[in-house]
């Protein structure tokens, strides 16, 4: 063999295993970004699950503070709204903004609750204040999980070289569930 051919031979081997390389490092990389994706987009799923926990109790509380306090009729429209909000939300923003609005809702109407302490004693009501505790509580830790698998996959297509093939293939940040402006405010208390 020829010296001139040997060297071809090699330059091409070298070509292909390179190509190799880069197709093995960009499908890694996008496959893992995908993975990612679809780890936001379950976690998020896991939200809506109890989210519509929550949206599905909602109507049995209004009915049943509304047989002990009917002159509180703002506060009701006020729940009622807000959970049409977020029965019409599309996108995951539009349903964040609206869950935000339907739990500050929710918080003006346990306080009409506490003016009516034979409300608070009626057996329905302790069953569906309890449901609606328990569901807060899964809703809080389905948005913690789901703001982890945005932080995961937000640092993944940040980070270089896997935000070139992110850029490449379209992959966006994912937003965060993030609380409401009334819930950062300090609570007023007084005895």
């Amino acid at each position: 063999m020829k010296k001139g051919t040997l060297i071809l031979l090699i330059v091409i081997g070298v070509i292909l295993i390179g190509a190799i390389s880069i197709y093995g490092f960009v499908k890694g990389t996008y496959n893992g970004l995908v993975v990612a994706d679809e780890g936001v987009n379950a976690a998020w799923a896991q939200v809506e699950n109890q989210l519509q926990r929550r949206f599905d109790l909602i109507p049995n509380l209004v009915e049943t503070v509304k047989g002990y306090a009917g002159h509180e009729k703002e506060v009701f429209i006020q729940v009622t709204e807000a959970r049409a909000r977020v029965g019409g939300a599309g996108s995951v923003g539009e349903k964040m903004d609206a869950e935000n609005g339907l739990s500050s809702a929710l918080s003006r109407l346990l306080l009409v609750v506490e003016n009516y302490p034979q409300l608070k004693a009626n057996q329905n009501f302790i069953r569906l204040q309890d449901e609606l505790a328990g569901t807060e509580n899964r809703i809080a830790v389905e948005r913690r999980r789901y703001n982890e698998a945005v932080r995961a996959y937000n640092i993944l297509i940040r980070t270089f070289p896997r935000n070139i093939i992110a850029n490449m293939f379209g992959f966006l940040a994912a937003e965060f569930f993030e609380a409401p402006e009334e819930a950062k405010a300090v609570p007023k208390v007084e005895f």
